[in-house]
């Protein structure tokens, strides 16, 4: 039977008060990881109550400002998420944060259940997001290292985006990262959220079906142990939560570039990503030695660094 409906959220579906997408690790069924999506009108103002999670305020159209009881955060933000990387904003658990823009935007409030408060809010400049242009042929893909062990810190929260020109197969091979393996794997629960170029008509797909299709399909699937079945037909706006066990590809359907805002959070206290590839699958990586980057990366606007 299909997981489908339960881990695909299709814009509009989660939306709760003043968020187009409200996900706490309560309605998820899981005990870190939390996403919600805001839009403000023009001169509008939303106060936020970090409460015992840690918050990023990340722009994903539009400028804002982010007002703590010690700080004032100028977000110059972007026109979209396929035009530039942005600044953000970090807010540590138990802090008052008001978000207002007097222009209006969307904004990502990814966050991370965290027992620890050892970090004050802060500013993450533009400048300083690391670029980079992973795989080859069409596994090609940009990823922007927003608030990554390495390039920006935090407790237990991870937050990145990928851009994948249209055609092509992100995320794979087939990965996982659900339990705790020494220098090998790390425990994070994942939570996907879309957005799609063009005139709002475009879509991609996310599988995680079980094992005995995965061949055939090119999809990810759960463990033998913990199975699952799953895909999704995303649009903007749609959000995914990651199960358990193997997941990948994303699939951006040609003549449309597909975005994806990951957001992971789990019970380690090194914040490490490391991920397993399914060891069917992961010979698929010594072929892009052979292959250039896809020629459409970086996205305009922006650069490797």
């Amino acid at each position: 039977m299909s997981d489908t409906s339960k881990y695909h959220l299709p814009r509009g579906t989660s939306a709760d008060g003043p968020y187009d997408l409200l996900v706490t690790p309560e309605s998820a069924g899981r005990g870190y990881s939390g996403l919600r999506i805001l839009t403000l009108r023009p001169g509008q103002a939303h106060a936020l109550s970090t409460g015992d999670s840690e918050f990023l305020v990340l722009p994903l159209t539009g400028s804002c400002t982010v007002t703590t009881d010690a700080r004032i955060f100028e977000l110059e933000g972007r026109t979209g998420v396929f035009a530039s990387v942005t600044d953000f904003a970090y807010l540590p658990p138990e802090t008052e944060a008001l978000i207002s823009s007097a222009q209006g935007g969307l904004f990502a409030l990814p966050s991370a259940r965290t027992e620890r408060s050892s970090l004050s809010a802060r500013y993450g400049p533009k400048e300083d997001v690391p670029v980079e242009l992973l795989g080859s042929g069409a596994c090609s893909r940009q990823v922007n290292n927003y608030c990554l062990p390495g390039t920006f810190d935090a407790e237990q929260l991870l937050v990145c985006e990928v851009l994948t020109p249209g055609g092509n197969w992100p995320s794979y091979p087939p990965h996982k990262h659900d339990e705790a393996r020494q220098d090998v794997e790390s425990e994070l629960e994942e939570i996907y959220y879309f957005q799609v170029a063009g005139d709002g008509n475009g879509f991609g797909y996310l599988g995680v079906p079980p094992r005995e299709r995965s061949r055939a399909w090119g999809r990810g699937y759960g463990t033998a142990e913990r199975p699952s079945d799953m895909l999704a037909e995303v649009r903007s706006g749609d959000t995914v939560l990651i199960p358990h066990g193997w997941h990948g590809p994303s699939i951006a359907a040609p003549g449309y570039d597909l975005y994806c805002l990951n957001v992971m959070a789990g019970p380690g206290q090194d914040r490490a990503w490391l991920i397993c590839d399914d060891p069917a699958h992961g010979w698929v990586r010594t072929t892009w030695e052979s292959q250039d980057i896809d020629d459409r990366l970086p996205f305009e606007g922006l650069t490797q660094r």
